[in-house]
């Protein structure tokens, strides 16, 4: 009889276990799941590799001055930057097209204002002339008869080849190069005398590979750097991006970022921005 008063004690005792499961089941448990943040929409920015401006950190990412300014101009936009690698030579075409958004690498905006809707200048760049440390070669006019190798579609390419600056003499031969590092073997190889293009470019090069170029005292040009949208996009971004621009100069964001590559962020910053 005891045992039988056992199993009968043990079923109640299951009946009310289960009844306290059922009970339990039925109380409303509040979700812990953090609610997902919405994307943001991107904006498509083409570029090529350019150092110190647009090159690939050793994770294979995108970084540099003009990613860095990118990423957060966009951010403060509403925008996510996503930077792809475009052929330099077909940068028109792709923005014409739609293939992507803007230009965004070192870009000179002077001379080609009504090539493109314009934001900026965020910054100034300077291009120079360098040349080998034994070379003879002190000034401009010292080109006379000279072979100057440049990057294909950028302002020294027009420069030497349209003859638009009269310090420059008459040249031997320019070399026109789609590889922005092919102008410095062919320097190097003694295949051309000198190279133009941006002075910061110049120096980074000069950096990372451990050579001892001399860059001429006197510039070929300053010029301001921009961003460029087709003339048919009617979005106001450039309108809007400018302004970013301007207020990033006033918060001191656009000058701890050019810090973090150049020695002297202050000698690039005096930049007059358009807001209209």
């Amino acid at each position: 009889m005891k045992r039988k008063r056992n199993q009968k004690f043990a079923a109640v005792l299951a009946a009310c276990c289960g009844l306290t499961l059922t009970f339990g089941g039925c109380e409303k448990v509040e979700s812990t799941e953090v609610p997902k943040q919405e994307a943001l929409p991107k904006i498509v920015v083409g570029s090529d590799d350019y150092p110190p401006f647009n090159y690939a950190d050793p994770n294979g990412k995108p970084t540099g001055i003009d990613v860095e300014l990118a990423k957060e101009a966009f951010a403060r936009m509403g925008y996510e930057a996503e930077f792809v690698q475009i052929n330099w030579e077909d940068k028109k075409n792709l923005v014409e097209n739609g293939d992507i958004d803007c230009i965004w690498g070192s870009f000179s905006m002077d001379g080609r204002e009504e090539e493109y809707n314009w934001a900026g200048p965020y910054m100034l760049s300077y291009q120079v002339v360098a040349v080998n440390r034994d070379s003879d070669i002190e000034t401009l006019g010292d080109l006379e008869g000279k072979i100057v190798a440049v990057q294909s579609t950028t302002k020294p390419e027009e420069i030497f080849t349209n003859h638009t600056d009269s310090r420059i003499p008459e040249l031997r031969e320019v070399f026109s190069l789609q590889n922005r590092e092919l102008i410095y073997a062919f320097l190097s190889k003694g295949y051309a005398d000198a190279v133009a293009a941006h002075e910061t470019a110049i120096l980074q090069y000069m950096k990372d590979y451990g050579l001892e170029y001399r860059i001429l005292e006197e510039s070929l040009l300053t010029v301001g750097l921009g961003v460029a949208f087709s003339r048919e996009d009617e979005r106001g971004l450039e309108k809007e991006l400018t302004r970013t621009f301007r207020e990033m100069e006033k918060d001191g964001t656009t000058a701890r970022i050019l810090g973090e590559y150049l020695e002297n962020p202050e000698r690039y910053l005096e930049v007059d921005v358009n807001e209209d």
